[in-house]
């Protein structure tokens, strides 16, 4: 290396890049990234690394695939089409949102040209041109009823907690609350893929989602299984505003987890909310948590849940952290109980 001063490590690439160490080391199993070696070994990224993964994570955020990213790279832009078009339809999306919070600001300024009082209610929606979705309820057992409020839906919410921490239970109370919301429970799983195989051949329109959907992730490493394609058939289905869905993680192993969480972060800015109930670190990398992302964390102590911002020091990081296991630790303690020796 020329010059060191020119020259970033890993941790300092990824946040010059907005992307994660993680992200950096796909690129380079794929192929699509060489970083450059110092004279002890390690990865450095110098000017022209930086610029090509700065190529490939914009194409990422456009919703390309690893494999699709490379073809273009490679010199065939095919593979962008369909992005742009998605792309497109968010671009257009947030017009029409745009032009709706344009009306209303006419509406309100009519009404105050008529000598109205404009109601507080109107004006707090001008304060949301994107339409974010907020919710407010009384929290269920085994809560004492506390008031539970979540501001500012974001893209991808997790829901973290203990076993017996009633995480459960808010996920179902957010899905009975949210307005048009679905809650895609564990039965998903009870019949190994046969009930999401018929309504795929019930529907074909959906199949083909699907099956671009599963393309796109076994092209990142996951491996098609009935639990990945009943989730799918969940997430692709017409119709919610919002997805809340049980355990995410369960039936898949780990690079399939890792391909998912992946995919859902690069859908999310354009797709509707979801709130995942995971234990999985697969899914929930703490490293990872971008801005279109929250964490709600249920205290095994039963008190209220709360937000926590994913970094070391924030009230009630490490307590989530501790909830957090990867995959193969998760199968060997699945089934697995609390036992208590009762005294003599």
């Amino acid at each position: 290396m020329s010059s060191s001063a020119q020259f970033l490590n890993p941790s300092e690439a990824a946040r010059r890049l907005g992307v994660s160490t993680k992200a950096l080391r796909l690129y380079e199993e794929r192929g699509l990234l060489t970083p450059v070696r110092t004279a002890a070994g390690w990865r450095a990224y110098g000017p022209e690394e930086l610029a090509r993964a700065a190529e490939i994570a914009a194409l990422r955020s456009l919703g390309l695939s690893l494999a699709e990213v490379g073809r273009v790279l490679d010199g065939d832009p095919r593979s962008l089409e369909p992005a742009l078009a998605t792309h497109e339809a968010a671009l257009q999306a947030q017009v029409v949102r745009l032009g709706e919070t344009i009306a209303r600001v006419r509406a309100l300024r009519g009404e105050i040209a008529d000598g109205k009082a404009p109601a507080m209610e109107d004006l707090s929606r001008l304060l949301d041109p994107a339409g974010r979705t907020s919710v407010a309820f009384d929290l269920p057992w085994p809560w004492g009823g506390e008031r539970f409020e979540l501001r500012d839906l974001r893209p991808i919410t997790y829901i973290i907690g203990p076993l017996g921490s009633g995480k459960t239970r808010l996920a179902q109370r957010l899905a009975e609350t949210l307005p048009n919301a679905a809650y895609l429970g564990l039965e998903r799983l009870s019949d190994d893929g046969a009930t999401a195989r018929a309504t795929l051949d019930a529907d074909p329109t959906l199949r083909r989602r699907v099956e671009h959907r599963l393309a796109l992730l076994v092209d990142e490493g996951a491996t098609v299984s009935p639990a990945l394609v009943a989730l799918l058939v969940g997430l692709e289905r017409e119709g919610p505003a919002s997805l809340v869905i049980d355990m995410v993680e369960d039936g898949l192993e780990q690079a399939t987890q890792e391909a998912l969480i992946a995919h859902l972060r690069r859908q999310a800015p354009v797709g509707r909310p979801l709130i995942l109930m995971t234990r999985s670190r697969a899914i929930l990398d703490l490293e990872a948590v971008g801005v279109n992302e929250a964490i709600i964390l249920c205290p095994a102590n039963h008190a209220p849940p709360s937000l926590v911002d994913p970094y070391p020091g924030a009230p009630g990081y490490e307590a989530v952290a501790t909830c957090l296991a990867w995959p193969e630790v998760r199968a060997r303690t699945a089934g697995v109980i609390a036992w208590r020796a009762q005294p003599a």
